[in-house]
């Protein structure tokens, strides 16, 4: 498996002497599986001069699969400049996480409208499909695609690539659920709950687990490191605080990375703001980091038109699927009356937020304003999701959720649980997801962060719900 950076910069392209070494260009990454399998990972700016080289190949008809983590602009405005997809007779099949109510294509020509771009989307030369995705695993070519949700103030998919023999984990624009582990943890080699002697342990929060889980023994991780440590200890809304906006810190990511004996970590998404010299500043920390764990991660940071090769071997697939098969069209995502949020919060003003953050979602709304309503509403209405704060009266959100988990009817038992909580200490999130959470929404949270949580939620279940019909009709 080849790999190839033509765009490393996080937000907004930033062209000038600053950052020459490691580039100004928005994200893009090239894969090339020995098959010959072409895959690009997100098309921001950097787009541009993959296109052109694509172009410049001769190689034609140019069969392509262009995999979008999520459509904000710094993802996506290489799209119009991509070259290949003027050509008649190319064949490029886009992927990008299925929104609720949205299609992709819409997206994408949305920025390709008279006002912004002298060229519809509908007047290109190539042959374009364009498929909503979800969590799963796929295949595309000789390429096995796992598909995971990042956390971030939109539905973002990060993409676990396996051929070859190797394993590349892209994840980008994703914030750690849980908070990051003391430096003086990591240097005096403690544990928490799991984890090894020399180690730090795993990480509190489940979906903080799960992460570091997609990126088990992968050759490669390119992983968001748009921010620091020192940057995140701002208070959240303070000036240059940067909790909420959806990134990693390098250090954090670092920690995830040698937690996953990956071998090798190439920071990305950097900052606008940070020049060359800063960003081998951060390396040199991330290298320390991980030396006190006594691990052999090898951390760097991506560069323009760093190219690197990874394993020798075929690569099986185990469960999966072809991509074209299992993608349904992106109408199939309209949210139904068949979905119901239960929202659980002694305080009006929570409520009232929530409930003008979700309305334009199409779901039904369910609103408590203690414990004891909720409970009675979640056991009689069977929400498809529920979001919860941790103190209420009567019942606690911890009392509401221990009574669900012990219910014998599973449309109660496993529902989804989101707790609301500003109690954000690893001894109160160990005790949440004791009891069952199943993910935490730390006040004060942004609306874009909330929207973004819920569709997960909602598009997870759905998955479930589709892999038990399919596997009661023998499918």
């Amino acid at each position: 498996m080849r790999v190839r950076f033509w765009g490393t910069r996080g937000s907004l392209a930033k062209p000038g002497p600053t950052t020459l070494r490691y580039g100004g260009n928005t994200a893009c990454v090239e894969v090339r599986a020995s098959d010959g399998t072409l895959i690009v990972l997100d098309c921001g700016t950097g787009a541009h001069e993959l296109g052109q080289a694509l172009v410049q190949s001769g190689e034609r008809p140019l069969k392509g699969h262009l995999l979008i983590s999520h459509t904000h602009w710094d993802h996506i405005q290489g799209f119009p400049f991509f070259a290949p997809l003027f050509v008649p007779g190319n064949k490029w099949d886009i992927y990008a996480p299925g929104g609720i109510g949205q299609r992709l294509e819409n997206t994408l020509s949305g920025q390709m409208e008279y006002t912004y771009f002298p060229v519809t989307l509908g007047q290109l030369g190539a042959t374009i499909r364009f498929h909503d995705l979800m969590e799963r695993t796929h295949r595309i070519g000789g390429v096995s695609v796992t598909a995971r949700y990042l956390n971030h103030p939109a539905v973002v998919l990060g993409y676990r690539l396996e051929s070859d023999g190797a394993t590349l984990v892209y994840a980008t624009d994703h914030e750690p659920h849980g908070a990051p582990a003391e430096p003086e943890a990591v240097a005096s080699g403690s544990t928490t709950s799991t984890g090894s002697p020399g180690s730090m342990g795993m990480p509190v929060h489940d979906e903080d687990r799960r992460h570091v889980e997609f990126m088990r023994d992968a050759d490669l991780v390119v992983h968001d490191g748009q921010y620091t440590l020192e940057e995140y200890s701002v208070p959240a809304g303070s000036p240059g605080g940067k909790r909420g906006w959806g990134h990693t810190a390098a250090e954090q990511a670092a920690d995830f990375a040698a937690l996953a004996g990956a071998k090798r970590l190439a920071l990305f998404h950097h900052d606008p703001l940070r020049h060359d010299d800063a960003i081998d500043q951060i390396v040199l920390d991330c290298r320390h980091r991980v030396l006190v764990r006594h691990t052999n991660l090898e951390v760097f940071a991506a560069a323009e038109l760093m190219e690197l090769r990874l394993g020798d071997r075929e690569a099986g697939s185990t469960n999966e699927v072809s991509l074209n098969s299992a993608v349904p069209d992106g109408d199939a995502f309209a949210a139904g009356p068949d979905e119901t949020v239960l929202i659980a919060d002694d305080e009006p003003d929570i409520l009232t937020l929530l409930a003008e953050v979700l309305e334009p979602e199409g779901v039904r709304l369910l609103l408590a304003a203690d414990g004891e309503t909720a409970l009675r509403l979640a056991q009689s209405a069977k929400p498809s999701l529920i979001l919860m704060d941790w103190q209420m009266p009567a019942l606690s959100g911890l009392d509401v959720l221990r009574a669900l988990r012990s219910s014998d009817n599973p449309a109660v038992r496993d529902v989804p649980v989101v707790l609301l909580t500003g109690r954000a200490s690893r001894e109160d999130t160990a005790a949440g997801f004791e009891a069952g959470a199943t993910d935490y929404l730390t006040k004060p949270f942004t609306p874009a962060h909330v929207r973004s949580r819920v569709r997960e939620w909602l598009l997870r279940g759905r998955t479930a719900r589709a892999a038990r019909v399919s596997a009661g009709s023998g499918a």
